[in-house]
């Protein structure tokens, strides 16, 4: 068969599909990506045949207008609460609705057998729709958007479906959920599960990789995605890098594009500031992961068992991280004023290292991620769901 894969420009909305895409093509079946050079990029580099459709996006555009030199999201507008969820996928709504003609000629001249498009990307349902092909939205993770938004996609795009021949925006044929039970959000409607498996770009492993931390040293990794330092994150990671000095026994390795290593400053010993390496190629080397709360960091930390340090800083992090802190697997920091506390950080970082309690739920975590049936499983679900067709 042949499938559509359709996102939002944003790599990391499309990644987790990544995992799903390389398991249709080792079944045989053709695989596209249709989307804004943004995603195609890293489309291709990971090996799967992608088409621009538009021009590049620049996302962070939206965000960085609004910013003052050196103030980041969080210390602007403080956590986003439940009730403005909805309101923050407007955006989405406009894109599909723009962009929903160019996918539909696209479509109409491959003849696609499916469409599946991740959680955001809602002129997926609408071309599936209007081709009357079934069609799947995969999700990125923690998931507190969809639920909330998709009344207001609703009365949207109305206008958009009828046009197309729709009565509306149509469902999802099926909806895939890679979360465990513990980290699915209230608000998300229940989906059928596919095992996450950790894919956070392409690299090459580091050298420093190849020396261990030395005995009973713990090593922590902090990542906060591309997007923190762009969005005048520095200073907060000279937060982060501050609460390491004096901890014993414990090394820090901070991952940072290197045009920002030098706004960290003069490093404690037991910090090392790296380049950006995918997560999946390092994690089980340590014993501790501080992040920001973005999905695909969520879900490798977990998958690989690791008690967590959680900033979240935009949107949908802080129910990432709300969720973890539930299920006992991380300790968050979600206001602006404790993340920029080295004080703070500091014992976060101890706590989640020195009570044992975080390593058993993280593990717990791990367990039923591994437990979920994997996308190679799934392909054969995705085959009857277009036989039926």
């Amino acid at each position: 068969m042949r499938v559509l894969m359709l996102s939002t420009p944003f790599p990391t909305h499309f990644t987790p599909m990544v995992p799903l895409a390389w398991a249709l093509r080792g079944a045989g079946h053709e695989v596209t990506v249709a989307a804004q050079p943004d995603v195609t990029d890293a489309a291709r580099a990971a090996g799967i045949s992608a088409v621009d459709i538009g021009d590049r996006f620049h996302g962070l555009d939206v965000l960085q207008r609004h910013l003052p030199d050196g103030v980041r999201p969080l210390e602007l507008m403080g956590p986003t609460p439940p009730e403005k969820m909805a309101g923050t996928t407007k955006l989405w709504e406009t894109h599909a609705r723009y962009l929903v003609s160019s996918y539909l000629e696209f479509a109409r001249g491959w003849g696609p057998d499916l469409i599946v498009s991740e959680q955001m990307e809602l002129a997926g349902q609408l071309v599936a729709g209007a081709l009357g092909i079934p069609s799947v939205q995969h999700r990125w993770g923690v998931d507190p958007l969809s639920g909330p938004s998709r009344a207001s996609a609703r009365n949207f795009l109305y206008g958009t479906a009828e046009r197309l021949g729709l009565d509306g925006l149509p469902d999802p044929t099926l909806l895939l959920d890679p979360c465990p039970p513990a980290l699915r959000h209230p608000s998300a409607a229940p989906g059928a599960p596919i095992g996450y498996v950790p894919f956070n770009g392409t690299g090459t492993v580091p050298d420093w990789l190849h020396q261990p931390a030395a005995d009973g040293v713990r090593r922590v990794v902090v990542c906060l995605g591309r997007q923190t330092l762009v969005l005048n994150g520095t200073g907060l990671y000279r937060s982060i890098i501050a609460a390491f000095e004096g901890l014993e026994n414990v090394e820090a390795v901070v991952t940072a594009d290197a045009a920002f290593h030098a706004g960290f400053g003069q490093l404690p010993a037991n910090v090392t500031v790296v380049e950006p390496v995918p997560l999946n190629l390092f994690l089980r080397d340590c014993d501790a992961v501080i992040h920001h709360g973005g999905a695909n960091t969520t879900l490798t930390a977990c998958s690989f068992g690791l008690p967590q340090v959680v900033l979240p800083q935009i949107v949908d992090q802080f129910a990432s991280a709300e969720l973890l802190a539930a299920a006992g697997a991380a300790r968050v920091l979600g206001e602006a004023a404790p993340q920029n506390d080295p004080a703070q950080v500091r014992e976060a970082i101890r706590d989640v290292l020195d009570d044992p309690r975080y390593l058993k739920c993280a593990g717990e975590l791990g367990a039923d991620m591994a437990g979920m049936p994997s996308p190679a499983g799934v392909v054969g679900d995705l085959e009857r769901l277009v036989a039926a067709a």
